[in-house]
């Protein structure tokens, strides 16, 4: 895989994961991993490291 796919891939994911936990923040889902469950904030700050990572991603594809 070339470096220009890679960053496409790798750019459509970390959108892909920032909009499902904006959602999910959004919608109010719950979200519970092995019995613990995810606190609200947390998908907050994954919104911002997820949406930076696609951003970094988008902008050095250029």
């Amino acid at each position: 895989m070339d470096h220009k796919t890679y960053m496409k891939v790798s750019t459509s994911i970390f959108g892909l994961v920032a909009l499902l936990h904006l959602a999910r923040a959004l919608l109010g889902w719950d979200a519970a991993i092995g019995g613990w469950e995810v606190p609200m904030w947390l998908s907050w700050v994954a919104v911002l490291g997820a949406g930076f990572l696609a951003y970094s991603g988008y902008k050095f594809q250029k």
